[in-house]
C-alpha cells in the first residue's frame, strides 16, 4: 500500500476543526464569502454530479480534491475540515477515501450524503469475470454480448471499499451512475427545497445521457474478438460486469497497490491465452506496472481512465467525453467492430 495514505487521526480532526472554526474569517466556507449555499464534494464523480444536478440554481458547488490529486491519497488541510462543517450538504463515496471519511464523520453538516448508499456495492478484486466462459461463442469468431454477464470471482482479490468491502468504483458504471444520480438529487432536494423542480429536470436530463451512454457502449462494444484487458489500476470491475468482460487488473482496486511477481507473471500468460493486444494504464498513478508487462509481452499500452479527477493529461473535459476515450480504446483493444 502507499505510504502516503495516511488517515487524520480523530485527535487531528478536532484539532483541525477546532482551529477551522477558530478563524473563521480566514478559513471561512464559499458560503460566507459570497452569500451563496455550498455544497462539497470529496472527488471528481461525486462534483460533477452535483453540479449537473444543480444547474443554474444559486448553489455554490466545491470539491476537496483538486485536478491532479490521486483522490485515494488525499490528505485534508484544516481549512477544508473547516469547509465540511459549515456546507449545507456534503456529497462523499465513503470508502474511497479514508480521510474524508472520517472527518465527515466528525462534520457539523446538516447533510451528509453517502453515494454507497444510493446504489448497491459489490466486490471486486484484480481478476475480474464478466460471464462464464463456456464452449459456445468461440473467441475466434468474436463474442456478441448485448448484455453484461455474472461475476466471477477471481483468487487475487483485493478489497477496497466500504465496511463490507464493497468495489467504490460505481460511476464507471453509466447505468450504477445514474442511480446514484437519482439518490442525490431526492437529497438536494431536501436540502434546497425551492429548487427541487429544476433539481428533477435536471436528474431527468442527466439520465437520459447517461442512458444513452451505456447503449454507446452496448452497441460499441457488442463484437469482439476478445473479452479480456488487462489494468493497472482493477477500478473497472463495475464496467466489465456491464458489458461481459473481463478484467485482469495489475494490482487490486486500490491503484497504489503493488503486484507480486506471481501476479505480474500470471498476468503475462493472461495475455497471451487471451490474444491481449494492450496494457492499460491510468493518468493519476503509476503506470510502471503496465510498462513491465507491456515489455516482457511485446503489449502495446495505452489510457483507460478511471475518472477520478479530470486535468490537462484527460481525454476530454468531463465525464462523459473521458468515458467515450474510454469506449474507443477499449473498441480498439477489443477487437471491436
Amino acid at each position: 500500500m502507499n505510504v502516503r495514505r495516511r488517515l487524520l487521526t480523530g485527535t487531528a480532526i478536532a484539532g483541525a476543526t477546532a482551529l477551522s472554526l477558530g478563524t473563521l474569517a480566514a478559513c471561512s466556507g464559499a458560503s460566507d464569502k459570497d452569500g451563496k449555499p455550498q455544497v462539497v464534494a470529496s472527488f471528481y464523480p461525486m462534483e460533477f454530479l452535483a453540479k449537473q444536478i444543480i444547474g443554474d440554481a444559486d448553489v455554490r458547488v466545491d470539491t476537496l480534491t483538486k485536478p491532479g490529486v490521486e483522490p485515494h491519497d488525499l490528505e485534508l488541510k484544516p481549512r477544508q475540515v473547516g469547509d465540511l462543517s459549515e456546507a449545507d450538504v456534503v456529497v462523499y463515496l465513503k470508502g474511497l477515501q479514508p480521510a474524508v471519511d472520517e472527518a465527515v464523520g466528525q462534520s457539523e453538516a446538516e447533510h451528509k450524503v453517502d453515494a454507497a448508499t444510493l446504489t448497491s456495492l459489490e466486490k471486486h478484486g484484480a481478476s475480474e469475470h464478466g460471464h462464464d466462459h463456456g464452449d459456445e461463442g468461440a473467441a475466434d469468431e468474436g463474442h456478441d454480448h448485448a448484455e453484461g454477464g455474472h461475476e466471477h470471482e477471481g483468487e487475487h482479490d483485493h478489497d477496497h471499499g466500504g465496511e463490507a468491502g464493497g468495489d467504490p468504483h460505481v460511476w464507471l458504471d453509466p447505468t450504477k451512475y445514474a442511480e446514484v444520480a437519482k439518490g442525490l438529487n431526492k437529497k438536494l432536494a431536501e436540502a434546497y427545497p425551492d429548487h427541487r423542480a429544476d433539481f428533477q429536470k435536471n436528474t431527468d436530463a442527466l439520465v437520459t445521457k447517461l442512458t444513452a451512454l451505456d447503449k454507446e457502449f452496448t452497441a460499441g462494444l457488442k463484437n469482439r474478438t476478445t473479452d479480456t484487458f488487462i489494468t493497472t489500476h482493477a477500478a473497472f470491475g463495475y464496467l466489465a460486469e456491464r458489458y461481459g468482460l473481463d478484467q485482469e487488473g495489475i494490482s487490486g482496486v486500490s491503484p497504489e497497490a503493488e503486484a507480486s511477481p506471481a501476479r505480474i507473471k500470471e498476468i503475462q500468460e493472461i495475455a497471451r491465452k487471451e490474444k491481449v493486444s494492450t496494457v492499460f494504464f491510468e493518468t493519476l498513478a503509476s503506470n510502471k506496472g503496465a510498462e513491465t508487462v507491456a515489455e516482457d509481452t511485446g503489449l502495446k499500452t495505452g489510457v483507460l481512465d478511471p475518472i477520478e479527477g479530470i486535468n490537462d493529461k484527460s481525454k476530454g473535459d468531463d465525464y462523459f467525453e473521458v468515458m467515450r476515450a474510454n469506449l474507443a480504446a477499449l473498441k480498439q483493444a477489443l477487437g471491436a467492430r
